[in-house]
C-alpha cells in the first residue's frame, strides 16, 4: 500500500481509533486506581491508627484506673480516728506512698472543703470538680496542675473516704508528674510508619500530655481553625479522617476516647507514607499500559489487514477495470450487507435497551405495587425540599404513617387482598395532598410524606397545617369515609415533624417515625407531634 492509500484505509482509522481508546483508558484507569486505591488504602491505614489508638487508650485507661484502685484500697484501709490527728495521718500517708511509685508526688488527704489534712508534700489547692466527683461518690481525674516544689505538671486523682455509714469525711487526691516512668509515656514502637505517632490531648487543658515526639509533651494545642479534625475531636467527635495538622502535612488521624478522663489519644500518619503504595501502583499500570499499547498496535495492524484484505482486492478489481486493464463487468453494490443487518439489529437492540433502561430508572425509584415513590427518591426528595427551604428560610414538614390493623387482612384474606387494600389506601392518600407534597412507600405498611412548600419560618404556622394535612389522611382512611368495607377497617397512626431548615434529613426522618411509634402506642388512628429535634437535642 502507498502511502495516501494508508492514510484513506479504514484500517488504519480503527487502529487510530483502538489506538485513543487505549490511551484512554490507561488514562481512566492511572486516575481511577489511584482515586479508589487511595480510598481503599486510606480506609485501612486509618483502621490501623483506630486500633494503634484504641490500644494506647485502654493502655492509659489502665494506668489511671490503677491509680484509682490504689486510692480507694488505702481508703478502705485508712483508720478514721487519723484524720483527727494530722502528724500520724501525715505519717501513715508517707509510709504507704513508699510502698508504691505510682503517685510521683505524694498522696493527700483533704476535707470534703477542700482544707488539707496533714503536711503531705503535695500542696496544690484541690480542684473544685475533683470534690464534686467524691460528693457524688466517684472517683475522678483532675486538670493539669503544677507542682510548687519543683515545677512538673502534675496530673490529680482522686477517690472519696467514707464511713461505714456512707458519709463522706474526706478525700485521698493521688499526684503524678505527666513525665513519670511508665505513665503516659509513648515510645517509637508505639506507632506505624516513620511519619506516624501517638497524642495524647486533654480537651480541658487544651494541652499534648504525652507524645510519640518528645518536643511535643506539654506543648499548647493548635488554635482553632489550623487543624479541623483537630477541632472537631476538641468537640466530641471520635474515629477517623483525613486533615492538615499544624505544620500544613496532610496526615491519616485516628481519635479515641479515654472514658475516665477528658482526654483522648490520637493515632496518626503522614499520606505521603501511608499512601506511598498508591504511586507505585499507578507507575506499574503505566508502564504495563505501554507494553500493552505496543502488543494492541501490532496485533491490530495483522489482524486487519487480514479482515480487509477480500475488501482491498474488490477495490483494486474495480481500479484496473477503470484503467482498462480488466474487462467491464458490474460490481454488485449490496446495500443490505452484515454491515447494514448488524446496524439494523444494533438499532433494535438499543431501542430495546432505551426501553428497559427507562424502565428499570422507574423501578430502581419508584414501588412496584402502588407506584409511589420508593426510599431512593424519597431520600433525594427530602433533599431537595430541604435545600429550597434553607434557601427560603421556610420550614419543612415531614409526616411518617403506619397501617393499623393491616397484617390481619393479609392473615385472613390473603397478601392479594392486602396488595388491593395498599393500593387503595396510597390512591387515598395521594388524593387529600396538593403536587407539590410528596407520597412514599416505604415499607410494607409505612408511607411518609414530605410537605413540600409550608411558605412560613415559623415553626407553630408549619405545624397547624401539617396536622391539617395528617388530619386530612386520617379522615380519608377512616371507616367513615369507606362505606363498603374496601379497607377492611384499616386506621392510621402518624407522627409529624416539623423543623425549620437547615437541618438534618435524618434527624427529621427519626423524630417523625418516633412520633409516629408514640401514636400507636396510644391506640392508633391518631397523630403525634414531635418536639422540635433543637429541643430535644
Amino acid at each position: 500500500m502507498n502511502l495516501p492509500r494508508a492514510a484513506r484505509s479504514i484500517a488504519t482509522r480503527i487502529v487510530l481509533i483502538g489506538v485513543m481508546v487505549v490511551v484512554f483508558g490507561t488514562i481512566t484507569r492511572y486516575t481511577a486506581l489511584g482515586h479508589f486505591l487511595r480510598e481503599d488504602v486510606s480506609a485501612v491505614v486509618a483502621s490501623q491508627q483506630l486500633a494503634l489508638a484504641t490500644f494506647a487508650a485502654k493502655d492509659v485507661e489502665h494506668k489511671l484506673v490503677e491509680r484509682k484502685e490504689v486510692l480507694e484500697n488505702m481508703a478502705r484501709a485508712l483508720p478514721l480516728e487519723l484524720l483527727q490527728r494530722p502528724k500520724a495521718l501525715d505519717a501513715w500517708l508517707r509510709e504507704r506512698a513508699q510502698l508504691q511509685s505510682l503517685f510521683s508526688h505524694g498522696i493527700t488527704a483533704v476535707r470534703p472543703d477542700g482544707a488539707v489534712i496533714g503536711q503531705a508534700s503535695a500542696t496544690n489547692p484541690t480542684q473544685a470538680r475533683l470534690l464534686e466527683a467524691a460528693r457524688a461518690g466517684r472517683w475522678s481525674v483532675g486538670s493539669l496542675e503544677t507542682s510548687p516544689a519543683d515545677g512538673k505538671a502534675l496530673i490529680p486523682v482522686a477517690a472519696p473516704l467514707r464511713t461505714a455509714q456512707g458519709e463522706l469525711v474526706a478525700v485521698l487526691v493521688g499526684r503524678t508528674a505527666v513525665t513519670a516512668p511508665d505513665f503516659l509515656n509513648f515510645s517509637d514502637r508505639d506507632r506505624i510508619g516513620q511519619g506516624g505517632g501517638l497524642l495524647l490531648v486533654s480537651s480541658s487543658d487544651k494541652v499534648f500530655l504525652a507524645s510519640t515526639r518528645a518536643d511535643m509533651v506539654l506543648k499548647p494545642t493548635p488554635p482553632p481553625g489550623v487543624n479541623p479534625l483537630h477541632d472537631k475531636a476538641m468537640e466530641g467527635y471520635r474515629g477517623t479522617g483525613i486533615t492538615q495538622n499544624a505544620q500544613g502535612k496532610e496526615e491519616i488521624s485516628a481519635m479515641v476516647s479515654v472514658p475516665s478522663a477528658n482526654w483522648f489519644v490520637v493515632g496518626r500518619i503522614p499520606t505521603s507514607e501511608a499512601l506511598a503504595t498508591v504511586g507505585r501502583a499507578q507507575r506499574y499500570v503505566a508502564t504495563n499500559s505501554l507494553v500493552v499499547l505496543l502488543i494492541f498496535i501490532l496485533v491490530a495492524v495483522t489482524s486487519l489487514n487480514y479482515v480487509f484484505r477480500p475488501l482491498r482486492s474488490a477495490a483494486d478489481h474495480a481500479d484496473r477495470m477503470t484503467r482498462g486493464e480488466a474487462p467491464l463487468e458490474p460490481l454488485k453494490v449490496v446495500r443490505d450487507d452484515e454491515v447494514g443487518e448488524l446496524t439494523a439489529a444494533f438499532n433494535r437492540l438499543l431501542a430495546k435497551l432505551e426501553q428497559s433502561q427507562r424502565q428499570m430508572v422507574h423501578m430502581a425509584h419508584h414501588d412496584a405495587l402502588t407506584g409511589l415513590p420508593n426510599r431512593t427518591l424519597l431520600a433525594d426528595r427530602l433533599h431537595q425540599t430541604l435545600a429550597r427551604a434553607q434557601r427560603m428560610g421556610e420550614c419543612v414538614g415531614l409526616l411518617y404513617l403506619d397501617l393499623d390493623k393491616f397484617k390481619p387482612i393479609n392473615d385472613q384474606h390473603g397478601h392479594d387482598v392486602g396488595d388491593t387494600v395498599l393500593v387503595k389506601v396510597a390512591l387515598r392518600l395521594g388524593a387529600v395532598l396538593r403536587e407539590s407534597d410528596t407520597l412514599a412507600r416505604v415499607g410494607g405498611d409505612e408511607f411518609v410524606i414530605i410537605l413540600g412548600s409550608l411558605n412560613t419560618p415559623e415553626r407553630e404556622q408549619a405545624l397547624v397545617a401539617a396536622q391539617t394535612v395528617a388530619q386530612k389522611c386520617i379522615d380519608a382512611i377512616a371507616p367513615a369515609s369507606d362505606p363498603h368495607h374496601e379497607l377492611f377497617g384499616v386506621c392510621l397512626s402518624i407522627g409529624i415533624a416539623v423543623e425549620q431548615a437547615p437541618c438534618e434529613a435524618g434527624a427529621l426522618q427519626t423524630a417523625a417515625d418516633n412520633a409516629m411509634y408514640l401514636a400507636k402506642q396510644r391506640g392508633g388512628s391518631i397523630y403525634c407531634v414531635a418536639p422540635a429535634i433543637s429541643a430535644s437535642a
